[in-house]
């Protein structure tokens, strides 16, 4: 793969400005960290002796593990760098990735379809399409989810490489390499149950980086006072508002309308990314009972209402603290504001902690979609299509094997990240090209039970080209005029959407719906003997009870966006 070239403006030519003053403090905090990520490995290697221990944990794990691993699973150079750079560049509409692209599809797994996951004892996403649909629909799925995951890994790996090269002087080969080699071992040696258990500390590390930053980046800034008057004069009031300018036919910082924001991300991007991402769902599927496994997103959607402002606030400082944050005359890239508020704010010590904590993100990112990828590739591909009916043994291997395999696929596609600025606008034109076609798969499959076994392949190709040519065609060379790349994605995710369920719908009416009885537990109004359980003991206090926290969660959200719905 040839390299692409990298503006002067990169992270790489800014280790001078950026280097951090670390000391044997630092580096050995660093150190701990790593060495408690391999003994979780060690441990967890005890109990792997069957694909399910390896692939699922043997669904045994209690609602808050999952719960915290599904929200550190996506607490990774999206949330951190991405989130950053996005308020850097487009201010407080970055909330609505959360509060409205977020808990509403968070609470709608869990309400609705963790019931059917979890309930057809599927081991993958693309394998319940294989129950619903049939072989040709499961095999694209498959394909396309393990390419998709080694793209967003090798994302994790190029934003991990460019930070630490920055920040410690470390060459960007030995970065990737090192982060490789430890997520390689914990997942091989612990299989999911690794990546989980590695997940929940990385989520406290996580915090604990962050929190420092944002509380010293709101102090350099003259509290948030200080920080929206510098932002207002510098950008406009519609800056540090949520909804300001989003009329049709206004203009704003995103480039977008409150009709595509609603449509684009709040629906179609959103849900297509929360439930039906094997990364995020592998952690749900892997509970102990149907009551976890639903409790296991909508415990997530609680710290993600309020990590928002952990990577919006240093995003929104650095705006604030540099003229022009992210332009060329400036030197900083907008993927520059954690590392260049980290580098100004800490002390050696909690340096040692935010160092650590953005290593734990990418490293969190990474593995939940190395873990998901060799699931499916080995149970969606290889033991269906390739090497079937073998001793699960042999799959336990052979899932080792893909492991280091999908590694080093990680650090070969690590490079097309540096072609963007905005490290979330690549991660949203991927979810638009794969999660948003497979969303209306599942969402037209799961809902209406004439959906025949044909129409799955045909809506999932449908909708793929759909969203790829509105972006590389009609965006790209200028047939059509959006203002951002942000905007693009939206508008090529509704693309994708329409497309998908249009050929659904039409394939449907040509082919030969599946048999009822075979629908069972796979189309709503219809129930699989799990379903049916009763709940465990104790989880039937008021306080379990899914459609409470759920709907605690979407009032919560909606009550945050109150303060940001005027000018400040």
């Amino acid at each position: 793969m040839q390299t692409p070239t990298i503006s002067p403006t990169s992270p790489t030519y800014l280790a001078a400005e950026l280097r951090l003053p670390t000391n044997w403090l630092d580096y050995t905090l660093l150190g701990i960290y790593f060495v408690v990520v391999l003994g979780i490995g060690f441990a967890a290697r005890r109990s792997v002796k069957t694909t399910l221990d390896f692939f699922l944990s043997g669904r045994s794990l209690p609602a808050w593990v999952t719960g915290l691993a599904f929200i550190s699973a996506n607490l990774a150079a999206t949330e951190i760098l991405g989130m950053a750079a996005n308020s850097a560049q487009y201010g407080a509409y970055t909330v609505h990735w959360y509060w409205i692209g977020a808990i509403p599809a968070m609470v709608f797994l869990g309400l609705v379809m963790m019931p059917f996951y979890y309930g057809s004892k599927v081991r993958s996403v693309p394998e319940f399409l294989l129950l619903r649909f049939d072989k040709w629909a499961h095999l694209l799925s498959s394909i396309l989810f393990a390419f998709a995951a080694i793209l967003i890994a090798g994302v994790n790996l190029y934003a991990l490489a460019i930070v630490v090269e920055a920040l410690l002087g470390w060459p960007q080969w030995v970065a990737i390499v090192v982060a490789g080699f430890f997520v390689l071992a914990y997942i091989t040696l612990g299989g999911l149950s690794s990546a989980i258990y590695n997940e929940v500390l990385q989520f406290f590390v996580i915090l604990a980086a962050l929190i420092p930053i944002t509380v010293l980046a709101l102090k350099k800034v003259g509290g948030w006072d200080g920080l929206t008057d510098k932002l207002t004069q510098a950008h406009g009031d519609n800056f540090v508002t949520a909804w300001g300018g989003t009329g049709i036919g206004e203009t704003n910082p995103l480039g977008a309308n409150w009709l595509t924001i609603v449509l684009g991300l709040g629906f179609v991007l959103s849900f297509g990314y929360w439930t039906t991402n094997f990364a995020e769902v592998q952690r749900a599927l892997s509970a102990k009972n149907l009551s976890a496994a639903q409790r296991t997103p909508l415990i997530a959607a609680f710290p993600k209402i309020f990590i928002v402002f952990l990577v919006m606030i240093p995003g929104l400082a650095a705006a604030a603290l540099v003229p022009g944050f992210g332009t060329e005359k400036s030197g900083y890239q907008y993927n520059d504001a954690i590392p260049y508020l980290m580098e100004g704010l800490l002390p050696n010590g909690v340096l040692g902690i935010a160092v650590t904590g953005l290593l734990a993100a990418f490293m969190a990112g990474m593995a939940a979609n190395v873990s998901s990828f060799n699931t499916v590739f080995t149970t969606d591909i290889w033991a269906k299509y390739v090497v079937k009916d073998r001793e699960d043994s042999y799959y336990v291997r052979f899932g080792r094997l893909i492991t280091a395999i999908g590694v080093m696929a990680s650090i070969g596609t690590a490079f097309l990240a540096s072609s963007f600025s905005n490290i979330m606008s690549y991660l949203q034109t991927l979810f638009s090209f794969f999660n948003v076609p497979m969303f209306v798969v599942f969402i037209v499959g799961m809902f209406w039970k004439r959906a025949s076994m044909k129409s799955g392949f045909w809506g999932l190709l449908a909708g793929t080209t759909a969203a790829m040519v509105n972006y590389f065609v009609l965006y790209k060379q200028d047939i059509i005029s959006i203002p951002t790349d942000q905007g693009a994605n939206f508008v090529s995710a509704i693309a994708g959407f329409v497309a998908g369920a249009v050929v659904m719908v039409a394939v449907s009416l040509f082919t030969a719906p599946k048999p009822a009885d075979e629908l069972q537990g796979l189309v709503y109004g219809t129930r699989s003997p799990v379903m049916a359980e009763p709940p465990a003991e104790g989880d039937d206090a008021w306080y379990r009870r899914p459609a409470l926290l759920g709907w605690g969660a979407i009032v919560l959200a909606a009550a945050c966006y109150i303060p940001f719905s005027f000018s400040l």
